[in-house]
């Protein structure tokens, strides 16, 4: 069971997990912090893209969580082969091997923590997860460049390498497989429910829910987390900024048309919902402030403390007629948890950018 060929099996799938876990990675990463020249170019479509990529990458990280120490209790007796160095071929195998290791690892347990909304060290997580995640992908490149002799060898059972092995150690082998695949299929039943809500009933282990929450849906920022409490209907004012800027009250702003949509909030610690949003579209509100077409939009919380109190849209998310600045979800008025009186709700957008308690929307040349 520590032969080449267990080795290359579990391989297969901790690679698969992990590829899957760094592209959808990279899409969240730049839908929350994109480059400038991206900035402008983020699609609104589709509407549950995001939901399905975020919900892809924490399932496939989860998933790699039994794989990781499969593989490395498959292949642990040649780790401590000597002489440990035996040719510069060698040495960068081990320093693939070494990276890879303390990379997977590192960004496994720092992606779960993350899902729980737990930090304890005291670095910036989105940042270091983020630069890790490509230290770990370059170095499985070069671990898959280094072995790729020896993984095509026991690639399949008809492979040369792979009949040489054995047959007495097939059984053993099917056993373990068997073993790895029943806890990677556990992990993932009983915590994929938080995003596929078809398996919210066997949600065991997520952090989330898709049903618990005030109005039926989860939340991460409380009103009182962020400094708001309640805000005063009399008191509200929504200030719109653009080359004929205006301010509502609370009582104009329901007065306006307003649209019923229904979009998924995805979050970013894997879990999501849909949800009925009904308010005034984002794009009724820039035409009447006379905002270019082509404009990227600042929204501004009034929220005290805590991050992503600003955030941007494309043009293209500012403009499709799903995008609201919702007053009510799921027939009832927002709760000051969900953003009352006002918040954003934007297709295929991180939850994080679904700003709450909107009291600025700014138009940027």
């Amino acid at each position: 069971m520590h032969d080449a060929r267990t080795a290359t099996s579990i391989g297969r799938w901790l690679g698969l997990a992990f590829a899957v876990c760094f592209v959808t990675g990279l899409i969240s990463h730049f839908l929350q912090h994109p480059p400038g020249w991206l900035a402008n170019e983020l699609p609104s479509r589709p509407a549950w893209g995001y939901r399905l990529t975020q919900g892809l990458h924490v399932a496939s990280g989860i998933a790699a969580i039994p794989l990781l120490p499969a593989k490395l209790w498959a292949v642990y007796p040649r780790l401590f082969d000597w002489p440990p160095v035996r040719s510069v071929l060698h040495a960068l195998e081990r320093l693939s091997i070494g990276l890879l290791v303390a990379g997977a690892a590192f960004e496994l347990v720092t992606g779960l923590l993350n899902t729980a909304q737990w930090y304890p060290w005291p670095f910036s997580f989105v940042p270091v997860h983020y630069a890790v995640a490509w230290l770990v992908a370059g170095a499985l490149v070069l671990h898959i460049a280094v072995k790729a002799p020896e993984i095509k060898a026991h690639w399949s059972r008809r492979s040369p390498g792979t009949l040489a092995l054995s047959a007495e150690d097939a059984p053993d082998r099917r056993s373990l497989l068997a073993a790895v695949a029943a806890a990677v299929g556990a992990v993932t039943l009983t915590t994929v429910g938080q995003s596929f809500t078809p398996l919210k009933k066997l949600d065991l282990l997520a952090p989330r829910h898709p049903d618990h929450g005030p109005q039926g849906l989860p939340v991460n920022r409380t009103a009182a987390a962020a400094g708001v409490g309640r805000i005063p209907d009399e008191s509200y004012r929504l200030v719109v900024d653009g080359p004929r800027p205006y301010t509502l009250t609370l009582a104009e702003l329901r007065g306006l048309p307003q649209r019923e949509v229904e979009l998924p909030i995805a979050c970013v610690e894997g879990w999501s919902k849909s949800a009925h949003w009904t308010g005034v579209r984002v794009t009724d509100l820039l035409e009447r402030a006379g905002a270019p077409s082509h404009a990227r939009v600042r929204v501004v919380s009034l929220q005290l403390r805590g991050g992503y109190r600003v955030s941007e849209m494309s043009h293209e998310q500012a403009r499709d007629p799903l995008t609201l600045l919702a007053l009510r979800l799921n027939g009832e008025e927002l709760t000051p948890d969900h953003g009352y009186p006002a918040r954003l709700i934007a297709p295929n957008r991180p939850g994080v950018l679904q700003t709450k308690w909107v009291g600025r929307l700014e138009v940027l040349s």
